[in-house]
């Protein structure tokens, strides 16, 4: 599997909307008079869906750098449905679209869609995830590299345990992104390699489950994992808005994030930065949602035959809490 990578420039033409999914929602912009070779460039874009503030800000990023650029964007949301995102990739083949880029839901079952972009001439271009097929079949990922981001989550735990002078076992609570999606799967690869090599004896993940990258979803585990585990002194979780809702689920149960329960997201987004900064957040992951920018970069380059990264990664940092109320005013999304 390709993990991530950071680069682009997306182009755009003409060409009316249409043909998806009756269930996914599309729309179609045409904007400025941006050209390749005299034609106009038209990009489809499939994204994943609106589950989070992460993913709201990556949207509007796209949008926001195809119009800069003078692109004619194709969008599409998912809802977080695989067979949404095929149909949709589908629709933009028929369309004849110049390039097609788009986040997976998940990492599998995408070589029969890929293969017939490729037939199609069509090149194709993964954003913020990856997925698990012939390489062959698209030109490049741009994103984070979500198991680093893992292996980071683990590192700055250290920093956490330290600063709140935590003694004795550390028992974990994880709540995992959706099943089968590329960052769910690293970050949690991620942070278990760095628990398995440096913290055998005094670490332990008690009780791990998806919160489907969403903030109800992570309030209603949460919930769940404090009835069955009411020991559970660390929750990892593997985006702000899941760690929001368990923040949630940890008050109504008479804890006090932050202090009886340590808390480690990753994403970095300003929800997530003020409830750092109030204290209920020890320390954030940073991953950068704006990829808008990179990926109308990319997708020129690739419309003019010039030859991109394999993988182009974004630029990321980690932050403690005693940061946080400094870096929330330069807060982007």
């Amino acid at each position: 599997m390709l993990n991530r990578r950071n680069f682009l420039t997306a182009a755009v033409g003409v060409v009316a909307a249409s043909g998806l999914a009756a269930c996914a929602k599309e729309d179609d912009s045409s904007t400025g008079t941006s050209t390749s070779g005299g034609k106009k460039i038209t990009l489809g874009f499939s994204q994943v869906g609106s589950e989070s503030g992460w993913r709201s800000a990556n949207t509007d990023s796209v949008k926001a750098a195809a119009k800069e650029a003078g692109y004619t964007l194709k969008f599409s949301d998912a809802q977080q449905k695989q067979e949404n995102q095929i149909s949709a990739l589908r629709s933009y083949i028929a369309q004849k679209v110049d390039v097609i880029a788009f986040s997976p839901v998940v990492v599998t079952g995408w070589d029969a869609i890929l293969k017939e972009a490729k037939a199609a001439k069509i090149p194709v271009v993964l954003t913020d995830r990856s997925v698990e097929s012939d390489e062959s079949l698209f030109v490049t990922l741009v994103g984070s590299d979500f198991t680093d981001e893992g292996r980071r989550a683990a590192k700055i735990l250290e920093k956490v345990l330290e600063t709140a002078g935590h003694k004795g076992k550390v028992k974990i609570a994880q709540l995992e992104g959706t099943t089968g999606a590329a960052p769910a799967i690293e970050r949690a690869k991620g942070f278990k390699e760095i628990m398995d090599a440096e913290h055998k004896d005094d670490w332990e993940i008690v009780v791990t489950q998806t919160g489907d990258f969403t903030r109800a979803g992570g309030k209603q585990v949460m919930a769940a994992f404090l009835q069955s585990d009411p020991d559970i002194n660390v929750l990892y979780a593997h985006n702000d808005d899941m760690g929001l809702g368990a923040i949630q689920a940890i008050e109504a149960a008479g804890k006090k994030p932050g202090k009886d329960i340590l808390i480690v997201t990753v994403d970095g987004v300003k929800d997530g930065f003020i409830a750092m900064s109030e204290g209920k957040i020890n320390a954030i992951v940073e991953c950068n949602p704006l990829l808008g920018p990179q990926l109308m970069e990319v997708v020129q380059k690739v419309k003019d035959g010039e030859t991109v990264e394999r993988w182009i990664k974004t630029e990321e940092s980690d932050f403690m809490q005693d940061q946080a109320k400094d870096a929330l005013p330069t807060r982007k999304y």
